[in-house]
């Protein structure tokens, strides 16, 4: 059963930076595409940034510059760093196993202005 689990939300002030986390369990980390997408209120979820296995990444137009994602296959885990975060960033953060398509359940991002 492969397990999602995400962290390293919380509140920061516009401008600031935040580091999430997306430790999985499992052994089919290292072949699997991943991704973080987020969801704000009233909003559908949207991709925010994917990484393949052979650490190829895209984002979204309105991260690009700002938002790096990478992955740690020694420790299953893959990262979202956030820079430069701004009130639209608010959201709640999700990762996902493309491959399997399978869901963590998520992190509070709120960026005051």
């Amino acid at each position: 059963q492969v397990q999602l689990v995400e962290s390293g939300g919380g509140l920061v002030q516009a401008g600031g930076s935040l580091r999430l986390s997306c430790a999985a369990s499992g052994s089919i980390f290292s072949i699997s595409n991943m991704g973080w997408y987020r969801q704000a209120p009233g909003k559908q979820r949207e991709l925010v940034a994917t990484i393949t296995t052979g650490g190829r990444t895209d984002y979204t137009d309105s991260v690009k510059g700002r938002f790096t994602i990478s992955r740690d296959n020694a420790k299953n885990t893959v990262y979202l760093q956030m820079n430069s975060l701004k009130p639209e960033d608010t959201a709640v953060y999700y990762c996902k196993n493309e491959l399997l398509s399978r869901w963590g359940q998520g992190t509070q991002v709120t960026v005051s202005s």
